[in-house]
């Protein structure tokens, strides 16, 4: 009994060679409601120990004799102490003959807990064992608050870290599923409904698309049900309301629901798992003692033990989970971290989409191209993968007295300000080349057009004028890729063209001129086609030029193989443009 008259409830270990005295401390330890394990040796103490470690039940404390016969009590300390899966089984020597300080100073320094001097009175021996074992259930509830904390902050991190929503609800789900140690979805949804749904990388697959809209569907019903308020909330979805096999296949689940809204209402985030399973893994020590189980809420199942249909949610909404201290609740706090890390992510996917538009309102869709008589024209754009920023990727192609003007640029930089100059340079070009279609000349005007308006920007162009009648063509570059000529037969080879950024008002040489037979495909792309992080431009081009040159006859046939090759899931948006004489 502990000091109350209450049953303290622990199991003992009693290492003593000395039938008698195992007995008489067993008799003690029982009369006050503990659990007895009485071995006669050092050696049946760890054949013991072991035995119980696999079986996960340690025992609470060791009291060790320090005369033992094959092994001392100190040694026996040292080799408990020196395994970690032992090492906080708090142990206490006790001895009738060994009793002057240096042996307590032996037993303290081999790492023991305590030292009792027998024989010793009952309530003496009884407040020994509880002090050991309060003090360390207390380092193991510290210790398991740190792992959880631990587990919580590289979470937090990782969410912090993604760069779309996708990502953000795969980190989420990932931490979620550490910190329950149990199965995790999550769901990042935006204002305009748009759900992304993550899982942790061990899970093999999603659930079906059918179980996920059932589930948001009940998300979005929980979440009004709360009206709205930005906070984090907590529930207990019952089995009955909740989709079958969610979290696992064939098995129905109650689900704990943690829902985060962050102020602005722009972001709700749901971290959603087994109700019944929701503990944070401990460190492994038996009897912490916080792990927590959360019983469905009240009001959610009628007399006849079936789902009440009538009000789930208001039932829902009103059965919050107990309240706890802030550290004690990882899957609020991982909620509203992630909520927070949507709110940006949202308003940068907004301004892409944005940008995009504008972007492709602005490109000269294909069925729209210039009808010149004499020559062919294909022109593909394919914006960035979607993590990635918007660029300011152009191209064109314009009429004029002396041919067609074509031209692909990239606006130096990744916004919404280089998409916005991206369509200025366009505007401007198609006005300059009504009176002026000389490719250095238009190069000049778009440079100082640049250092005028935007001086702090740069751009790359290339432009090349085609005279349709004699082939004759005249290219001007300014830091671009220089076009490729690819012929029917034979390499293709990249026009000798060079000259320095628009916007830094430098000199531009003249433009080079060459002829185009009938067979001859003139191809010119943005960096976004091939540059790769970590690979030398030179080595992409001379990737892009060998491939161009197997490429099949055709240019849709030219575009696609090279897309095929190098455009899936590009870092850049990819501009790209081809003609022949027709």
């Amino acid at each position: 009994m502990n000091g109350d008259g209450k049953k303290f409830g622990t199991t003992v270990m009693v290492v003593d060679d000395v039938s008698a005295s195992r007995y008489a401390m067993g008799a003690v330890l029982r009369r006050a409601g503990h659990d007895v394990v009485p071995v006669a040796s050092a050696g049946e103490a760890l054949s013991e120990l072991d035995v119980r470690l696999r079986a996960g039940a340690l025992p609470d404390v060791a009291l060790v004799d320090v005369g033992l016969p094959d092994m001392n009590g100190f040694e026996l300390c040292r080799q408990v102490k020196s395994r970690p899966s032992m090492a906080r089984l708090p142990v206490v020597h006790f001895s009738a003959t060994a009793v002057e300080a240096v042996d307590r100073c032996r037993g303290l320094d081999a790492g023991a807990d305590a030292y009792l001097t027998v024989p010793a009175e009952p309530s003496e021996i009884q407040a020994v064992v509880r002090a050991a074992v309060r003090g360390a259930r207390r380092s193991a509830a510290a210790e398991t608050l740190a792992h959880r904390l631990t587990l919580l902050s590289e979470a937090i991190v990782a969410v912090q870290t993604a760069r779309c929503l996708g990502e953000l609800a795969d980190a989420a789900a990932a931490g979620a599923a550490r910190l329950a140690d149990a199965p995790a979805v999550v769901f990042v949804i935006g204002p305009d409904g748009e759900t992304h749904c993550g899982t942790p990388p061990s899970r093999l697959a999603l659930p079906d698309a059918g179980v996920r809209e059932a589930a948001a569907r009940l998300i979005t019903r929980v979440a009004e049900g709360w009206g709205g308020r930005a906070g984090v909330h907590s529930t207990v979805v019952p089995a009955s309301l909740w989709p079958a096999g969610f979290f696992r296949p064939g098995i129905q689940e109650d689900a704990r629901l943690v829902l985060a809204l962050t102020q602005e209402g722009r972001a709700q985030v749901c971290i959603a798992t087994p109700a019944r399973q929701t503990a944070v893994p401990a460190a492994p020590l038996r009897g912490a003692g916080l792990h927590r189980h959360a019983a469905p809420p009240r009001g959610t199942t009628s007399h006849n033990g079936r789902a009440d249909e009538r009000r789930p949610i208001a039932a829902l909404t009103a059965a919050a989970l107990p309240a706890e201290r802030p550290a004690e609740r990882p899957a609020e706090r991982l909620a509203q971290a992630t909520a927070l890390a949507a709110e940006p992510l949202l308003m940068y996917q907004e301004e892409r989409d944005i940008a995009l538009t504008l972007q492709r309102s602005f490109l000269p869709q294909p069925h729209r191209l210039p009808k010149v008589p004499g020559v062919d024209l294909v022109v593909r754009y394919v914006p960035a993968s979607r993590q990635t920023e918007i660029g300011g990727d152009f191209y064109a192609a314009l009429r004029t007295e002396e041919g067609v003007l074509t031209a692909v640029g990239d606006v130096v930089g990744h916004s919404l300000e280089a998409a916005t100059v991206m369509v200025e340079m366009r505007h401007a070009l198609r006005a300059h080349c009504v009176e002026e279609s000389d490719p250095r000349a238009l190069a000049e005007r778009l440079d100082r057009m640049l250092l005028h308006y935007h001086p702090d920007v740069t751009a790359t162009v290339c432009l090349a004028l085609v005279d349709p009648g004699s082939g004759r063509v005249r290219i001007a570059n300014a830091g671009h890729i220089p076009p490729l000529i690819v012929p029917r037969e034979g390499d293709a080879e990249y026009v000798p063209v060079s000259g320095p950024l628009l916007g830094l008002a430098l000199d531009r040489p003249e433009p080079t001129e060459l002829v185009l037979s009938r067979e001859d495909r003139l191809l010119m792309v943005t960096d976004g086609l091939i540059e790769t992080r970590g690979i030398d431009l030179a080595v992409s081009m001379e990737q892009l030029r060998t491939a161009a040159t197997d490429a099949p006859a055709g240019l849709d046939a030219l575009c696609d193989t090279l897309l095929g090759c190098f455009g899936r899931e590009r870092d850049d948006d990819i501009a790209m443009l081809a003609l022949r004489l027709g």
